[in-house]
């Protein structure tokens, strides 16, 4: 298993969890990749708080949407819903983001079946998020693709993430790596 640890400041909030513990959590578990997700703060505060983890943690760090940050971090995932408000068309909006950070700069997207992850090869990405695998408390989720998800990430020519409710412990053959975040402080 390779770990993806997702950062989410509304859970550590609600959980009492710092922001220091959570990423010493995530390297006492090996995390590959941390990325930082906070759909609430404004950008300076999202800014600090990549500034933070760069201090701690030396792997690779994605920040979530805020492409505008990519000179504090390694690259940007951004999900279906967020791409359309970047424009309509979400080749377009995919584009937008790649000019901005440029070529050298981690890009991911989440997807949620196989329509979406067909679309995604057709893209200039680095990998994709795929899921919900199973149904999880600290998201909406539309779809849970549970043991099918694993024939989808089949599909992909990219590295994929499992998401939604994924733990250590599950196995994948398709997938690069298990994102987890709440999974991590139980």
């Amino acid at each position: 298993m390779r770990l993806y640890a997702l950062c989410d400041q509304e859970l550590l909030d609600s959980r009492g969890v710092s922001l220091e513990e959570f990423i010493e959590i995530a390297k006492d578990n090996s995390a590959e990749i941390i990325q930082y997700r906070n759909k609430n703060a404004d950008t300076s505060f999202i800014k600090n708080q990549l500034i933070k983890i760069r201090k701690i943690y030396d792997g690779f760090l994605i920040v979530n949407d805020s492409y505008e940050l990519i000179e504090f971090c390694d690259g940007v995932h951004v999900g279906q819903e967020d791409l359309a408000k970047i424009d309509s068309d979400i080749f377009t909006a995919v584009k937008i983001i790649r000019k901005v950070i440029g070529g050298d700069k981690i890009l991911g997207i989440s997807t949620h079946n196989e329509t979406e992850i067909l679309e995604a090869n057709e893209m200039d990405l680095n990998y994709v998020g795929l899921g919900a695998y199973r149904d999880t408390s600290t998201k909406d989720v539309g779809v849970v693709l549970g043991n099918s998800l694993d024939k989808i990430a089949s599909k992909s020519k990219y590295s994929v993430g499992a998401i939604g409710g994924v733990k250590k412990s599950d196995k994948f053959q398709n997938v690069t790596y298990h994102v987890i975040g709440s999974g991590l402080l139980n």
